[in-house]
């Protein structure tokens, strides 16, 4: 099974998330069944990445999008966490800051855009301003609605200037919200999470819904997919997630830059060394 294909929002469909099963499993019975799998594709993502820095010619941008408890961090934790973080970095998107809301809306987006050799994990995103400023009225509608265009031309000029981009939408049930917004008020160790907030969001549920629908409809495009990830096993989550990242860098068939120095010199150097 092609996750990238299975999983991607083919360009100018028309996304209905109600008839995507959030409990998705890839046929795996459980998180110990797919362990092996999910070990395999960490470790190549890791070399992956590694090709990536070396060569230097690629840089790879991720954007993970959800709804409150849907897996953001969890996912960055446990799956992108296996690469090196010499080469990797992530850009949290919270409220703006006051130098960010002086400017267009995605002058913050395109400061920690990522260089050549490089991975950056964007937590939240660009699309926050198609989607709380939409469900809150933060701005008018003719502004908001503008913005899809916006993106898409961002993005274009990101992938022009050799930057791959995937989004991920993380597909969770308004049940699993619950339940895990009740995991963390039993764990004290993540008390910390919890805001009054969170719960007050739920009244907008369906709103939120038609927004993320919106945006993963107008912009999924050929140079800048959205996938949408059943997200209700965090287990699957991060398999899925995994597999089409190492899909998409495999694909780019990158390889180690020639030396630039004469090895066999440096390697009779080497051994003179020893001999001394």
């Amino acid at each position: 099974m092609n996750y990238f294909e299975k999983f991607k929002v083919e360009p100018g469909s028309k996304v209905k998330l109600r008839k995507i099963d959030p409990s998705f499993s890839g046929g795996h019975k459980g998180a110990k069944s797919a362990a092996d799998e999910i070990e395999h594709y960490q470790k190549k993502l890791r070399e992956l990445q590694d090709l990536l820095y070396a060569e230097r010619r690629h840089s790879l941008l991720i954007c993970l999008q959800a709804l409150d408890t849907g897996g953001k961090d969890g996912a960055i934790n446990h799956v992108l966490g296996a690469m090196n973080p010499q080469g990797c970095r992530v850009a949290p998107f919270k409220q703006p800051s006051a130098e960010e809301a002086a400017h267009d809306f995605l002058w913050r987006a395109h400061i920690p855009a990522p260089a050549c050799g490089e991975v950056v994990i964007f937590n939240r995103s660009h699309y926050e301003d198609v989607l709380i400023v939409r469900v809150h009225n933060l701005v008018p509608k003719e502004v908001w609605s503008r913005r899809y265009d916006l993106i898409n031309d961002f993005e274009k000029n990101l992938v022009d200037h050799n930057t791959h981009i995937l989004k991920f939408y993380l597909h969770i049930s308004k049940e699993e919200q619950l339940k895990r917004f009740k995991e963390r008020l039993d764990d004290p160790t993540k008390h910390w999470k919890i805001s009054e907030a969170d719960y007050k969001e739920r009244a907008f549920w369906k709103d939120y819904v038609a927004g993320y629908e919106d945006a993963l409809s107008r912009c999924s495009k050929a140079h800048a997919p959205w996938f949408i990830i059943p997200a209700n096993h965090k287990w699957f989550r991060n398999l899925a997630i995994a597999r089409i990242v190492v899909e998409h860098l495999e694909s780019l068939r990158m390889k180690y830059p020639k030396p630039t120095v004469d090895i066999e010199h440096i390697r009779r150097e080497f051994h003179a060394a020893k001999r001394v």
